[in-house]
């Protein structure tokens, strides 16, 4: 069995290091074609996970009429994070991953399944309850992760993953410098409160054109957006619009201090977190909450600099291996 370490709240493998993402797979960036599909129940349950991942709110959103569908407790859409539908290089795509699952989760501390990786954007992202696995959503969304890896071997893992990896900062992400990069680039599209645009004002349940970044109808702080180096790495790659991997309009200190300026912001607070990542010396070090093994302070986890702690997690663990 193949089994890949997934730690964050959304679906993200860290390209490796350097200023552009480097692409050494043999397996091409060809996403298969849902509107080919046969007009047959796999084809059209293929369909059904595509709308809900681009149009989330319409169909499990908080103000859906069935108050039994409500699972997503924010008017986002999973694309908002999943970049057209989970199919743009570095936007946290979701191209080739269906079998990676099983996958160990140093999170949970065991193995989780593709269901369970789908309910930790559900819960976190979305703000949300779990989906149930027979849920017609739930099958419609995870026929639709299958098919987005047609033709990809099993265990290989595809140029474009994740969300890039800029160069760390030397120093602490900064949020003042950061609210002078996010009023010049940012807040013309999700607005200076951060709030984003609805595309009805009255109706929420038709969802944002712009998402919000921060508030009440955001992703919790217990979201893989809510960790520094996951969120700082997709604006740089992937924002604001008009940029990608190729062409970054933002420098790297840039991308870090305003990432850490939308992430100084308050959002929806999730309980249970310091149940997260059982073994601590597993535990991401920009994850913002305690507790941790390494004796820095949240504030450092949180803005970083980072190398200090990683160095730190080293000797821990290599001082716990001399144990065993």
């Amino acid at each position: 069995m193949y089994i890949r370490c997934f730690c964050s709240a959304i679906f993200m493998l860290i390209a490796v290091p350097g200023s552009a993402p480097a692409q050494q797979s043999p397996t091409p960036w060809t996403m298969p074609e849902v509107s080919a599909l046969p007009r047959d129940a796999r084809g059209q349950l293929i369909r059904d996970g595509r709308d809900i991942m681009l149009a989330t709110y319409a169909f499990i959103g908080p103000n859906v009429d069935d108050p039994a569908k409500r699972f997503a407790g924010n008017n986002l859409a999973c694309t908002n994070c999943h970049l057209s539908g989970g199919t743009t290089k570095f936007g946290l795509p979701l191209f080739g991953i269906y079998n990676d699952f099983p996958a160990y989760s140093a999170r949970t501390g065991g193995p989780i399944t593709i269901e369970d990786r789908i309910n930790s954007c559900m819960t976190r992202s979305m703000n949300g309850r779990a989906l149930p696995n027979d849920a017609p959503e739930m099958r419609a969304l995870v026929a639709y992760v299958e098919f987005l890896s047609t033709g990809v071997p099993k265990g290989e893992q595809v140029p474009g993953l994740g969300a890039g990896k800029m160069k760390e900062l030397s120093r602490p992400a900064d949020p003042v410098r950061g609210s002078t990069v996010y009023a010049r680039s940012c807040a013309a599209c999700h607005k200076p409160d951060g709030a984003g645009v609805l595309r009805d004002r009255g109706a929420p349940q038709l969802g944002y054109m712009l998402p919000p970044l921060w508030g009440p109808d955001s992703y919790n702080d217990g979201a893989g957006m809510a960790r520094l180096m996951n969120f700082a790495n997709f604006v740089h790659f992937n924002m604001p619009h008009g940029a990608d991997y190729l062409n970054p309009q933002l420098t790297d200190e840039q991308a870090w201090d305003v990432a850490a300026y939308v992430l100084s912001q308050k959002r929806p607070h999730r309980a249970g977190l310091e149940k997260d990542f059982p073994d601590l010396l597993d535990k991401p070090v920009d994850a913002a909450y305690g507790p941790y093994a390494d004796g820095f302070s949240e504030k450092q986890h949180k803005y970083g600099p980072f190398a200090p702690i990683l160095a730190a997690i080293k000797r821990l663990k290599a001082a716990a291996s001399k144990k065993q």
